[in-house]
């Protein structure tokens, strides 16, 4: 059982649009007990997680992060370096998500403090089956931390 009440909070970084409504659409097929809050690159995601604009100042703090790695102005490599060097949010999950299967980009983005790492699959109904499951292992056997 989860230490997170429901729903679990998600912040998706992706900058391709297609991508981020099939992640949304993955998630209301599987019925995952989520809030889905979007934001297009690694910027506009520490913008969000530090309240650092207008846009952003009632923003909640997520539960998980779904991160791509590859986007304009701050990609998720160097994301991923800011967020684990900043003790406020250190401790919030980063999946990354990924067209690349490439070894090298796994290995870097679990060295950078990555909690997991999903391939993204071609295929949208893999891809959909990929939602459901890396859901249900966040809202159902993962204990989280209870929010402050």
């Amino acid at each position: 059982m989860t230490g997170v009440a429901s729903p679990l909070r998600i912040l998706l970084v992706e900058d391709d649009a297609a991508d981020a409504h099939l992640v949304r659409l993955a998630m209301a097929e599987t019925r995952i007990n989520a809030t889905l809050e979007h934001v297009v690159d690694g910027r506009e995601a520490l913008e969000y997680l530090r309240r650092e604009t207008d846009r952003f100042k009632e923003a909640l703090r997520p539960d998980l992060i779904l991160l791509d790695l590859n986007m304009p102005r701050l990609d998720g490599r160097e994301f991923l370096v800011a967020v684990k060097a900043d003790a406020a949010l250190r401790a919030i999950p980063v999946v990354v998500m990924s067209t690349s299967d490439v070894e090298r980009d796994v290995r870097g983005a679990y060295r950078l403090g990555a909690a997991g790492y999903v391939a993204k699959p071609l295929d949208v109904s893999e891809f959909i089956a990929e939602i459901r499951q890396l859901g249900e292992y966040w809202t159902s056997l993962v204990r989280l931390p209870e929010r402050r």
